[in-house]
C-alpha cells in the first residue's frame, strides 16, 4: 500500500529560491514568512539557510557567494552539488512573485505541522493519563501555537494607523452623542462608557445582596431586546430555569415571591405572557454549566458567534469559574481566569461582562462603597517602607502616590530568579489597616498586613500565615538573583495608613530590602462597583437608589451613576430624564 505523502509544493519552493537569486530585495519579504525549517526538501532548507546568513552578515548572495558558503559547511554535495544550484537561478524569470510563492510555502508547512500536532495529540490521548484536564490544556496549547503563526503582527505604518483613526475620528463627529459600543440601556452609564466597547473586558462587583446578577441579566435582557444583539450568558449559580425565571419577573414588574407561591392575579398572568412574548424574541443564549474555566468558555462562545452571532459575554460570576491550570493558591488563580477572559473579549471582539464578588473588607470601613482594593484582595504595607527603584534610590511607598513621572522598580524575575527593572502601573492609599512587624535573622524588617504576600521556599505565603523559622526571598544584589533568611519574628504593630503598587507582570517589587508580592494584576478596561446605601442604613434617605461607581475606564473617565432599584422585581432602572441619543428606545 503506498503511503501518503505530506503535503509540499516542491515547484514553489525553487521559484521562491531562485527568486531570491534574482533579487536580494525580495530576501526581507520572504524571510517575515517562510523559516528554514518551512521547506520540505532538506537541500531547500540547505540553501535558504545560506542565503539568510550571508544576508545578515552583509555579503552579497549570488550563486558563487551561496555555492562557496556550502562548499565551507561541507553541504554543497549533499544537496546536488552547483549544478542543482545553479538550476535554480533559471526557475522563474522575475522576482516579482516571490510572496506568491512563498506563501504556497508556507501553507504546505502549516498542513504539515497540523499532521505533526494532530499525531502528538493523539499519543496523549493513547498516554490514558488520569489528568485528562492537563491533557486537553497541551492540545489546545499545540493547536494555539500553530493557530497564531498566521496572526502574527506585522509593522504598520504611521501613516496607515492615522488613517484609520481619522476614519474613526470623523464618524464619531457625524454621530456626536451617540453610543459607540454595545448600548446597556441606562442612558446615564452609556453617555459616561459610550457603550461596551468590543474587546473590553468590564467587570461588575459588589458585596453579596448589593444586585449584581440583576445588574448583569437586565442589562443582557435590555441588550439583546432592544437592541437584538445575540448575548451569551454563562450562568454558574443559577440554573436556566432559574435564571429565565427571575429574567421574566424582571421584564414583567411580578414579585417573584407570588410566582413562587402561586398568589397570582389576573393582571400579573397577563404581564408575564406579555413579558414571554418579548423574551421570546431575543437572541439570548443561555448556558448553566457549573463547573466552567476560560478555555471552555472560549470554546462555546466561539461556537455560538460561528452559529448565531455574538455581542455581548455575561459571565456570573468570576470566582467560580476555574482556571485551566493549577495555580499556587486562589488568589492567583482568580488572576489568570481574569487575564484569559480579557483574551476571550480580544480574541472574538466582543465586550465581556463578568461579575464579581468583593472581599469582606468592604464591611470592616465606615464608608462601606467599594474601592479597587477591595477586588484586588491586595496586602499593603506601611507608608514609610522603602521600596527599591531601577535608579538605585529608594524611596517611602507612601511618597510614589504623588509621584507625576513614570516610576520603575526592582521586580523578580521568577523565570531567571534575576531582579530587574519592571515599570510600575499604578500607587495608592488602601486605607486604614493593622499591621504586623516580620524581622528576619538579618536584621531586615518590613510593616506589613497580614494578607500581604512574600516569596518563600514552598511559593508566594500571605504573611499571616508565615511562621517563625520560615525563609523568605531576599535581594543578594541589585541585577543579581536572591538569598533566603530566616524569619526571626511577627508581631501585631498599630493600625495606620497602608499602601500598595501594582507592577503588570511580575507582580513583586524589592521594599525594606525585602521581595514583596503586589496587587494582582487587574485586566479589566471597565471596573464598575454596585452600592445601595439602603442595605447598610435602612433609614437612608436614598431608597430604592443603587450607585453604580465606575471606578475604573482605561480608556475614559470614572464617575458614579444613579439608577432605581426595583428590589421586589430584581430590576434596575433608569433614573435619567433623557435618554443618550441613538440609545434605547
Amino acid at each position: 500500500m503506498n503511503e501518503k505523502r505530506p503535503p509540499q509544493n516542491i515547484d514553489a519552493e525553487q521559484s521562491v529560491l531562485g527568486a531570491l537569486f534574482l533579487d536580494r530585495e525580495a530576501i526581507p519579504r520572504v524571510a517575515r514568512l517562510l523559516k528554514p525549517e518551512d521547506f520540505y526538501l532538506e537541500a531547500h532548507r540547505k540553501i535558504y539557510e545560506a542565503i539568510l546568513t550571508l544576508d545578515e552578515a552583509g555579503e552579497p548572495v549570488d550563486l558563487l557567494t551561496v555555492t562557496n558558503y556550502l562548499q565551507e559547511k561541507k553541504l554543497l554535495e549533499l544537496i546536488g552539488g552547483v549544478t542543482y544550484v545553479a538550476s535554480l537561478v533559471n526557475v522563474v524569470p522575475t522576482a516579482a512573485n516571490v510572496e506568491y510563492y512563498a506563501r504556497i510555502v508556507e501553507e504546505k508547512a502549516i498542513l504539515r505541522q497540523l499532521i505533526e500536532v494532530a499525531e502528538r495529540i493523539a499519543g496523549l490521548g493513547y498516554e490514558g493519563s488520569e489528568d485528562v484536564e492537563r491533557l486537553m490544556d497541551e492540545a489546545e496549547r499545540m493547536i494555539l501555537e500553530l493557530a497564531a503563526r498566521r496572526s502574527t503582527g506585522l509593522f504598520v505604518s504611521i501613516k496607515e494607523i492615522l488613517q484609520q483613526i481619522f476614519e474613526y475620528i470623523e464618524e464619531r463627529y457625524r454621530n456626536k452623542g451617540t453610543v459607540s459600543g454595545i448600548a446597556s440601556g441606562f442612558a446615564d452609564l452609556d453617555r459616561l462608557l459610550c457603550g461596551f466597547q468590543p474587546g473590553d473586558l468590564i467587570i461588575i462587583a459588589g458585596r453579596p445582596a448589593m444586585g449584581k446578577t440583576s445588574l448583569g441579566l437586565t442589562i443582557a435582557h435590555q441588550v439583546a431586546l432592544q437592541h437584538q444583539v445575540p448575548v451569551a450568558v454563562f450562568s454558574l449559580e443559577m440554573s436556566r430555569a432559574q435564571l429565565v425565571q427571575r429574567m421574566l419577573c424582571a421584564e414583567a414588574m411580578v414579585d417573584q415571591q407570588k410566582v413562587r407561591s402561586g398568589y397570582l392575579s389576573t393582571e400579573d398572568w397577563a404581564r408575564l405572557t406579555k413579558a414571554a412574548a418579548r423574551l421570546a424574541k431575543a437572541p439570548l443564549y443561555i448556558d448553566d454549566t457549573a463547573i466552567l474555566s476560560p478555555r471552555q468558555l472560549r470554546a462555546k462562545a466561539r461556537r455560538l458567534q460561528a452559529e448565531k452571532g455574538l455581542g455581548l459575554i455575561l459571565i456570573d460570576y468570576l470566582q467560580l469559574m476555574q482556571g485551566s491550570r493549577r495555580a499556587e493558591n486562589r488568589q492567583q488563580e482568580i488572576a489568570e481566569i481574569s487575564r484569559s477572559l480579557k483574551g476571550v473579549a480580544k480574541d472574538l471582539n466582543v465586550p465581556v461582562l463578568a461579575l464579581a464578588q468583593l472581599s469582606r473588607s468592604v464591611e470592616q470601613r465606615q464608608d462601606k462603597r467599594p474601592i479597587m482594593s477591595d477586588l484586588r484582595e491586595s496586602g499593603c504595607l506601611a507608608g514609610e517602607t522603602l521600596v527599591q527603584l531601577a535608579s538605585g534610590h529608594r524611596v517611602p511607598i507612601k511618597d510614589l502616590v504623588r509621584e507625576k513621572q513614570p516610576v520603575k522598580v526592582m521586580a523578580l524575575n521568577e523565570i531567571t530568579w534575576k531582579l530587574e527593572p519592571a515599570a510600575v502601573s499604578k500607587v495608592w492609599c488602601t486605607g486604614v489597616k493593622p499591621v504586623f512587624r516580620l524581622c528576619t535573622q538579618l536584621g531586615r524588617e518590613v510593616r506589613a498586613t497580614a494578607n500581604h504576600k512574600f516569596r518563600t521556599l514552598e511559593g508566594w505565603k500571605c504573611l499571616g500565615e508565615l511562621q517563625p523559622g520560615e525563609f523568605i526571598a531576599l535581594p543578594r544584589s541589585l541585577e543579581s538573583d536572591v538569598f533566603w533568611d530566616r524569619v526571626v519574628s511577627i508581631e501585631p504593630d498599630g493600625i495606620e495608613e497602608v499602601y500598595d503598587l501594582e507592577v503588570p507582570g511580575h507582580h513583586n517589587f524589592v521594599a525594606a530590602d525585602i521581595i514583596v508580592h503586589n496587587s494582582l494584576e487587574q485586566d479589566a478596561d471597565v471596573v464598575m462597583f454596585i452600592y445601595r446605601d439602603e442595605y447598610y442604613r435602612p433609614d437612608t434617605e436614598k431608597r430604592g437608589i443603587a450607585e453604580i461607581i465606575v471606578a475604573k475606564q482605561r480608556n475614559g473617565p470614572t464617575g458614579l451613576v444613579e439608577l432605581a432599584f426595583l428590589k421586589e422585581f430584581t430590576r434596575f432602572m433608569n433614573l435619567a430624564k433623557e435618554e443618550v441619543p441613538g440609545g434605547p428606545e
